[in-house]
């Protein structure tokens, strides 16, 4: 169940996970190039990228790729994030070479049909419009814009109708050419398999895949703020956020804990105390988002219009107590989460293709389990509160609200909350 990496001559890395007691494999590509990848004019055309990529190639129809993947019993699929998009495939062992075959060809044979093209910008117009009836998920993007103002990172992954509507196929093609390269893609497979024969394949399949110079992406600058929209509606969505730790910090698996034992489940402090205890909302969580250069630390929370307030004081309250008083058993056990949560991907052919694939690129190399196991054995106590110390006196917050929010407090109060909050628990 070895691990092997191959860099083929054009830049592609080959990375794969043999898991020869399945009947299955998964396989994808991932390309460095997301929405942070994009001009502001440009906003939404890697997403769009995405879809026109199963809109028909030289040899294949849409309908072909769609019959071609599913005859076999398969499944292709795709997914477009703020630092990388992906395309990728489930099939039985034997069908690994027809799932790399479509795969190569849709990432460099599409056609972009001007008619699919304008198809398919109407599709992604109602995706757009599905976003924005839906607060509890468009929330997220204006608490990304809030954090980041003015930069790609920032800006949602869909784009918006009207730079949807402006691109045209010239425009998709040079967004390609510019980003799709050896050198920024990754080709991750985990089941049942042989890295030599992938390889093989691999390097006949994506020739066409050349070398180009490394793009390096805006640097991200986190610098909150807020965003509210009063919006008839039972329900308030509530998102507060702080500076967070890029992926490749030391701090970053102390950040995961963090979230975890404020937020990460039902015996998180946040769930215990502001659901179970005082029924002030129905939902309350915390993530914690790593980037390549910045992170953002966030509390989630949907509730009504009379305790939205409570809840945003709770949490600021919660927040303070923690960064003081985290005890050796909350930290052991969102440690046992997140080392669950890598065992259970080496059950997972998908998961754990996604999972190696990110690892080289975002590190640059596949991060053994017992190195990763090591990292979060090694969060202490002192290491979370330490961690939250620094969130509970953030001067600049960022906060996301939309429903009846007229008792949620602003982004300012927040700040002052916070440390006040702080100085009680001291």
């Amino acid at each position: 169940m070895a691990v092997e990496v191959t860099k083929l001559e054009n830049g592609i890395t080959v990375v794969t996970h043999s898991m020869p007691h399945l009947a299955s494999a998964a396989l994808g590509v991932w390309v460095a190039a997301g929405s942070r990848s994009e001009a502001a004019d440009e906003n939404g055309i890697s997403h769009l990228l995405e879809h026109m990529a199963f809109k028909g190639t030289k040899k294949r129809s849409a309908k072909d790729i769609a019959e071609e993947i599913e005859n076999v019993g398969g499944e292709v699929n795709a997914a477009t994030s703020i630092e990388s998009t992906s395309y990728y495939a489930r099939v039985l062992a034997g069908d690994v070479p027809l799932a790399l075959d479509i795969l190569s060809d849709i990432l460099q044979n599409s056609l972009f049909d001007p008619d699919e093209l304008d198809r398919e910008k109407h599709v992604i117009g109602q995706e757009i419009g599905a976003a924005l009836d839906a607060p509890e998920d468009f929330v997220f993007d204006m608490f990304q814009q809030a954090a980041f103002p003015g930069q790609a990172i920032g800006r949602p992954i869909l784009g918006s109708i009207e730079t949807v509507k402006s691109f045209s196929d010239d425009a998709l093609r040079g967004y390609l050419n510019r980003h799709y390269t050896g050198g920024r893609t990754v080709i991750a497979a985990a089941g049942k398999l042989q890295h030599r024969e992938l390889v093989r394949m691999a390097r006949r399949k994506f020739q066409h895949f050349g070398e180009a110079e490394s793009i390096v992406p805006e640097r991200a600058l986190y610098v909150g703020g807020e965003a509210r929209e009063e919006r008839d509606l039972m329900e308030a969505q509530v998102v507060l956020g702080f500076p967070g730790i890029a992926y490749g910090d030391d701090d970053y698996i102390t950040a995961q804990i963090a979230s975890s034992i404020l937020g990460g489940g039902m015996s998180s402090r946040l769930f215990q105390e502001i659901r179970e205890k005082r029924g002030l909302c129905y939902s309350i969580y915390a993530f914690h988002w790593g980037f390549e250069d910045a992170g953002i630390f966030g509390i989630s929370a949907a509730t009504g219009e009379r305790d939205a307030g409570a809840v945003v004081e709770e949490t600021m309250n919660e927040i303070a107590r923690a960064s003081t008083a985290v005890t050796e058993t909350e930290v052991k056990r969102a440690q046992s989460q997140l080392r669950a949560g890598l065992l259970m991907a080496l059950e997972s052919p998908v998961a754990r293709a996604g999972q190696i694939a990110r690892h080289i690129m975002f590190h640059g190399r596949t991060l053994p389990l017992d190195e990763l196991v090591t990292r979060i054995n090694a969060v202490t106590p002192q290491k979370v509160c330490e961690f939250l110390e620094k969130i509970a006196v953030a001067p600049n917050p960022t906060l996301a609200a939309i429903g009846p929010i007229s008792k949620v407090p602003s982004v300012g109060s927040i700040a002052g909350s916070v440390i006040s909050a702080k100085a009680s628990a001291a």
